[in-house]
């Protein structure tokens, strides 16, 4: 073809993703005349098509879908296809399509020749698509068919097809096997240039690849239309130029479709000369030629030829621009059909008839060797199969040979129809040359492949007996010679014969061939066998040769046991054993190795022991580190498998020595700022602690002023001016390292120390001498000292301000006690003032404890301390000691509750101490005897204590010592004890406890406090953190029972003994107002009310009488309900009241409050006797109304509530009208 399509590439691999074309800036379009092309890719239904936009981004467009593109110099970009396939390009009625399809021979799709171009190497420099974004598509008008040769394709080749139409006439499409977008290009062809310049409006092409029906038409027709230049959408021109196109277009196909049947001539066997003559114009009736329709280009001819009839399938075998053609490597004597078809650029003409011709007869293929049917020493029978005729059947075939004598020279020895022929009289154990040729009436066939055949020779000769080549565990491997008697050209087989020792089966047959060498397969393990070959011919068997003896290898042994530990792990080493292996494979162990790997990734590991022993102890190893160990056995059968790894976790140890703790800053007068680093030796476990120990300056014992995790601390409670020595050490989970060198801190300077008390000498009853000794200076010297005088502790004045150590007091009142104390100053200011001293004592208080140190747990357990007859009854109110508090008996302390402390003895001052007090803050302190040692008990778990020890003699108590912190270990919370506060004849308020928490913590303790019932269960009363409870609705004079539990967080506590408490009698109602009914002038009668007795017990009443503003006294005592009372003054008031008392029977009496009094007034005459007596009933009455009248607080308090409301009421109506208005 004079216009081919440039070759694709076909180097690249299809990626399964998405195709991305990459797309640089477009460039302006030309229609038509210029080099760029607008191209419409048309996506199918589930694909996709993936593009670079021009601001890089990628857009993926999904089927079904039309995508416009450009090409911007007009060229075929490449097209890259996977291994195995091939790219062909079809060009059917002006549509060009790119086939990509699996490599097959003789495959050529529509009837065409494929291009067989070389595919040049990819060129960066090829221009890309761009998306041209001026041209949106319509909605996808699918393409659902294929034209012309396409049909013939297997659909699993061409999975779908889509059609592309640009502005120009001619397309490139591609056809790719289920790949994710397809795309199909356009490229301009010199006649349609042609045509759309001759004309205004852009040419469509009406093209349907001889496929009948509108379908293709109506899609190229809406697709042109989608993608037309710029002329074509300013107007179409005339009605009717696209159809001209389309008429046109016919035209010529149809001159090409006129094209003559061809003329076949000088037919061979195997090749044809085909000649045929151009398409002819057609001519008018008056001899013109109608229309313009030659072709522009050089017509270009595809003959193709048919072996399967004239219907059957036609393959391509030349395409050119000749009108004759030799067509060659056809069959002979074989019909074939013959047509031609002509093309012009795109379009296609319609094939010519079919011609059919038969090629020639001619003489046979060569045939193949002939073969050794069977033969003897002197025989040989040879066979040969026949060859193809070639269309004429073969008559004779022609055998020759070398007559053994190896010259090359063949001589004729069988001439016949037959297909074998037996070679007789020949030498046994030579080599005859052999070689056929097959003949027909058309000549002889060129001979076969000589091949090379023997005769058979004598019974073999024993041969040599096998020798071992290699060996294994389960096979040997063994070679034997040929017996040298036998020549080279007889086939000797051998059989290698085979006995196990102690198997009993005598030889077995263990081989049988032609090789001279063997392997034995499937034997036992270092075991022995015996072994002889025998060589045989088709003369016979030879006897066999001596015996010989092989043993097979021994096997590997399996791998041993799993080691494990024997005894304890060190920190750095342990003892590890481990058993034999089960199998030995077949030999001895030799040697056991041992391999040990640090941390649980096993990637490194090093070996520790090699050698027969099955025990090994592993050294130089790290605390705190797990390791691997793991061991395999050596034997002559090679190495065992690995055994199981052992994991071993060494046990840490407390770290090393830490450097010396180094000063932060300027120390203070009684606080230094420390901070240290971690040890160089962590001891295999991170440190998790740190301990700073101090010692004082005078005492070379240190105690511990700092623990905890950070790498630094402030300390406190120094004195100033003086040197002290820190020392640090570190602990891990294994516990406390050593402790580092001394780091030696001197602290500033600090006001003077409080003095001691003075001393005071009596020289005479109005002269004392006061004397002081000066306190330590901190640093600094003291430089003045201030005496204070007073005759009373509180009210002292300074009397003295010097640098004397003594001061004479004159001028004082004998026989008085008088109080002094003494202070120092230096340049850091002023020190505290001494203890004040009375005169009248020369001795002074104890002074300070000064260390305190905390009891270890184990010591105690082991503490023994006097117990109290108060200690006992209040730890056990139920168990008495019979035999007396003086005997010691050993108590069990428990940490969370009891603290064990002890201390040095401080300076008496001249006075032995008789005891020490304890002070632990909030709770009562402690007095215990002049001993060193003391247990804490009752205290609260999980809780911190700040302790003071104070020590005392016959003149007084010494000063508290420094506060030491201690904390009780946590437990669940114990009973608390349960009181009974108070109570009353129906409520019994409970108390238990100190009070609440300080805090709220989430740890705070709760309570429980339940009561029994008559049955004996226990009911709960009160569920919360309060101490006290009241109880009401009780009965009286009745017992209950309560028991108490304490719980917080940790748990709950055990219930507490039961107490029991005993509600009281209750006492007698308030008997009413009394009646005063006057006799005469000297008595009156007094009634009340009865009262009923309360559950068998009597009442009783008691009547008082007050005269005037006298006390009362009784008047009356006794069951009744009324009393007469006499010898009453005439012109006295007097008063009364009743109160009723209870009579118990196994109690003492109970009495009720008093009645309201009743009042009793004097008769002034006898002219108002009536008026008199009126009006002291009158007055009783009142009394006895006002009584009546005594309001409740419960009215009281509302009474007082109705006030407050009115007044509110009031001022509100007062802020309405005065303030709001």
């Amino acid at each position: 073809m004079a216009d081919h399509t440039p070759p694709l590439e076909s180097g690249q691999l299809l990626s399964p993703e998405p195709p991305i074309l990459a797309s640089p800036p477009p460039t302006a379009m030309v229609n038509g005349d210029g080099p760029q092309q607008v191209i419409l890719v048309q996506v199918n239904p589930g694909e996709a098509f993936t593009i670079r936009r021009e601001d890089g981004q990628f857009q993926c467009i999904t089927g079904p879908a039309q995508v416009p593109m450009m090409s911007p110099n007009g060229s075929v970009p490449p097209i890259y296809v996977p291994p195995g396939y091939v790219s062909q390009i079809i060009e059917e009625n002006g549509v060009r399509r790119v086939l990509v399809l699996p490599q097959q021979p003789e495959f050529h799709p529509g009837g065409h020749s494929p291009l067989h171009h070389p595919p040049p190497p990819p060129h960066a420099h090829l221009p890309a698509f761009i998306p041209h974004p001026a041209m949106m598509p319509p909605p996808p008008h699918l393409y659902t068919g294929m034209g012309g040769g396409v049909g013939d394709m297997s659909s699993q080749y061409i999975s779908s097809t889509i059609q592309l139409i640009s502005t120009q006439s001619r397309s490139l499409q591609i056809l790719t096997p289920n790949m994710h977008a397809r795309c199909f290009l356009t490229e301009t062809t010199e006649l349609a240039k042609r045509m759309s310049k001759s004309r205004s409006s852009p040419p469509t092409v009406d093209i349907h690849n001889g496929v009948g029906g509108k379908g293709l038409e109506a899609e190229q027709g809406q697709l042109s239309n989608a993608v037309a230049g710029p002329d074509k959408q300013k107007g179409r021109g005339k009605n009717g130029e696209s159809g001209e196109l389309d008429e046109e277009a016919r035209a010529l196909q149809a001159l090409l479709s006129t094209i003559s049947t061809p003329v076949v001539s000088d037919i061979q066997a195997r090749g044809v000369v085909v000649s045929w003559s151009a398409p002819a114009k057609p001519e008018s009736e008056n001899g013109s030629v109608e229309g313009d329709c030659s072709p522009l280009e050089p017509l270009s001819y595809e003959v193709s030829i048919s072996f399967s009839g004239k219907d059957g399938k036609y393959n391509s075998m030349y395409c050119g621009e000749e009108i004759s053609a030799t067509l060659e490597d056809l069959r002979p004597a074989s019909d074939y059909h013959v047509r031609v078809q002509a093309m012009c650029n795109c379009l296609q003409g319609s094939p010519s008839e079919a011609v059919n011709f038969t090629t020639l007869s001619c003489e046979p293929d060569p045939p193949n060797a002939p073969r050794k049917a069977s033969g003897t020493k002197n025989t040989l029978v040879l066979q040969w199969k026949p060859p193809c005729d070639n269309g004429s059947k073969i008559q004779n075939y022609i055998l020759q040979w070398d007559e053994g004598k190896g010259t090359g020279i063949y001589e004729q020895c069988y001439y016949g129809p037959q297909k074998q022929y037996r070679v007789t009289k020949l030498s046994p154990a030579s080599r005859y040359s052999f070689r056929l040729a097959a003949k027909n009436d058309m000549g002889a066939s060129e001979f076969s492949e000589v091949v090379d055949l023997f005769t058979s020779c004598s019974v073999p000769l024993p041969p040599f007996p096998p020798e071992l080549e290699m060996e294994g565990v389960t096979w040997l491997c063994m070679k034997w010679q040929r017996p040298s008697s036998s020549p080279k050209e007889d086939d000797i087989y051998y059989i290698l014969e085979m006995e196990e020792e102690g198997s009993g089966y005598g030889f077995q047959p263990s081989y049988d061939g032609d090789e001279l060498s063997c392997t034995v397969k499937n034997l036992h393990r270092s075991t022995k066998y015996k072994f002889r070959v025998a060589a045989y011919n088709s003369e016979g068997k030879s006897n066999p040769s001596p015996v010989v003896e092989f043993i097979t290898n021994p096997d590997r042994p399996s791998s041993p046991c799993r080691p494990v530990i024997r005894g304890r792990v060190l920190p750095n080493s342990f003892k590890m054993t481990w058993e034999p292996p089960k199998d030995t494979g077949g030999a001895e162990v030799t040697k056991y190795v041992v391999e040990l790997s640090e941390g649980l990734s096993g990637l490194s590991w090093e070996l520790m022991y090699s050698g027969p022993a099955m025990e090994h102890v592993c050294e130089g190893l790290k605390p705190g580190c797990s390791y691997q160990t793991r061991v395999y056995c050596m034997s002559e059968g090679g190495q065992s498998p690995l055994s199981e790894t052992l994991q071993v976790q060494t046990p840490a140890v407390p770290p090393g020595p830490c450097q010396p703790p180094r000063l932060v800053g300027k120390p203070k007068a009684r606080e230094v700022q420390l901070r240290w680093g971690p040890p160089q030796v962590d001891g295999g476990s991170t440190v998790s602690c740190y301990s700073v120990e101090v010692s004082g300056p005078q005492s070379e014992e240190s105690r511990e002023v700092y623990q905890g995790p950070e790498l630094d601390c402030s300390v406190g409670g120094f004195m100033p001016g003086k040197s002290y020595s820190f020392r640090l050490k570190a602990a891990n989970k294994a516990g406390f390292g050593p402790l580092s060198e001394r780091c030696e801190v001197t602290t500033g300077p600090g006001a003077p120390e409080q003095s001691k008390a003075p001393s005071t000498t009596c020289k005479s009853p109005s002269c004392v001498v006061v004397s002081w000794e000066a306190p330590p200076c901190n640093g600094a010297p003291v430089t003045e000292f201030r005496l204070e005088w007073g005759a009373a502790e509180g009210s002292m004045q300074v009397c003295y301000s010097g640098p004397g150590l003594s001061h004479e007091m004159k001028g004082l009142l004998p026989a008085t006690n008088y109080f002094c104390r003494v202070q120092a100053v230096n340049v850091a200011g002023v020190g505290p003032f001494s203890e004040a001293v009375l005169c009248q004592t020369p001795c002074s208080v104890p002074a300070a404890v000064s260390n305190i140190y905390a009891l270890k747990e184990s010591d105690l357990q082991r503490y023994e301390t006097p117990v109290e007859e108060e200690e006992e009854e209040e730890e056990d109110e139920e168990e008495e000691d019979e035999e007396g508090a003086s005997r010691y008996q050993p108590p069990l302390y428990s940490p969370s509750t009891c603290l064990g402390i002890k201390w040095d003895p401080p300076c008496d001052h001249g006075s032995e101490i008789t005891s020490y007090l304890i002070d632990l803050g909030e709770r009562q302190p402690i007095v215990v005897d002049p001993v060193t040692k003391h247990v804490i008990q009752h205290l609260q778990p999980d809780t911190s204590y700040r302790i003071r020890i104070q020590a005392l003699n016959s003149l007084g108590a010494g000063p508290f010592s420094h506060t030491f912190k201690l904390k009780t270990k946590p437990l669940p919370p114990q009973p608390p004890r349960l009181e009974c506060t108070a109570f009353s004849h129906q409520t019994l308020r409970l108390k238990w406890g100190d009070g609440p928490a300080k805090a709220a913590t989430s740890d705070a303790l709760q309570y429980q406090l339940q009561m029994g019932d008559k049955s004996g269960r226990f009911i709960s009363l009160y569920k919360g953190p309060c101490h006290t409870h009241k109880v009401q609705r009780l009965n009286e004079s009745t017992s209950y029972t309560f028991r108490i539990q304490a719980f917080n967080e940790a748990g709950e506590g055990p219930f507490s003994n039961v107490y029991t408490f005993t509600t009281p009698r209750s006492p007698p109602a308030p008997v009413k107002v009394p009646k005063v009914e006057r006799m005469d002038d000297n008595s009156c009668e007094v009634t009340w009310e009865a009262l009923s007795p309360m559950k068998g017990d009597p009442i009783i009443y008691t009547l008082q009488c007050m005269m005037g503003n006298s006390d009362f006294k009784q008047a009356y005592k006794g069951s009744a309900t009324s009393f007469h009372v006499q010898n009453l003054q005439p012109n006295s008031d007097y008063r009364f009241r009743v109160c009723a008392i209870r009579q118990c029977q196994d109690a003492p009496e109970l009495s009720g409050p008093y009645s309201p009094t009743v009042a009793l007034s004097p008769q002034r005459n006898d002219a108002a006797v009536s008026g008199s007596a009126a009006g002291s009933g009158s007055r009783a009455g009142v009394e006895s109304n006002r009584a009546r009248r005594s309001l409740t607080d419960e009215q009281c308090a509302f009474l007082l509530l109705m006030v407050f409301a009115v007044i509110a009421i009031l001022i509100a109506f007062v802020i309405q009208y005065f303030v709001i208005k």
